[in-house]
């Protein structure tokens, strides 16, 4: 690379990301930094429940508990389900590519990615609400034959959630308190941006 076209190149950097910091919004022009309103709130006692299990098998999944009860709401799917898939799939996330710890999109030499693992679980509970439940494949055996091609992938999606389900019933049988570092870093990268 000539020297002209570096200088081009360190010149152009800050550049970019002055104008990324300073970006309108919705079409205005403005030299004004965008400013978005972000809500504590308190963390669903399930999605309490979720950061444990997963801290149990050291998940990066873990500060994201949040998320996945949310999406679960909103898309009307069983909390567990999309937790016990990444299970099967990923180890919860610790052998995964790019986010996508549910194996979601990756068949022979084409790999989905997301780009982060928020993106990632809105993106399967909305694809499994969608391709599988509103189609009559409401449990982890009917969805077995579409969702992969392993015969016993199904039995053990079940297997994570009756596990995550026994979990979270001694959980409240023992009312363990998560540690406030964990709430706090799990609120953190689960508040809603308003």
């Amino acid at each position: 690379m000539d020297k002209n076209m570096l200088n081009i190149r360190l010149l152009l950097i800050p550049i970019l990301l002055i104008s990324l910091t300073v970006a309108p919004f919705k079409g205005q022009v403005s030299s004004e930094p965008v400013i978005q309103k972000v809500e504590a709130r308190e963390l669903d006692n399930r999605a309490k429940i979720l950061a444990d299990y997963f801290a149990s098998y050291n998940s990066p999944l873990e500060y994201h508990a949040q998320d996945f009860i949310d999406a679960s709401d909103k898309h009307g799917v069983d909390w567990k389900l999309v937790p016990a898939i990444s299970g099967v799939e990923s180890t919860f996330g610790k052998h995964s590519y790019s986010f996508n710890g549910w194996g979601w999109g990756i068949y022979g030499d084409s790999a989905l990615g997301f780009n982060s693992w928020k993106e990632g679980i809105y993106t399967v509970t909305e694809g499994l609400k969608q391709n599988y439940i509103d189609k009559g494949l409401t449990n982890p055996y009917s969805m077995n034959k579409k969702y992969a091609a392993s015969p016993t992938w199904g039995w053990k999606v079940d297997f994570f959630m009756k596990d995550l389900d026994r979990f979270a019933q001694d959980y409240k049988a023992r009312q363990i308190q998560p540690s406030s570092n964990l709430l706090a870093k799990t609120a953190g990268s689960s508040a809603q941006v308003k």
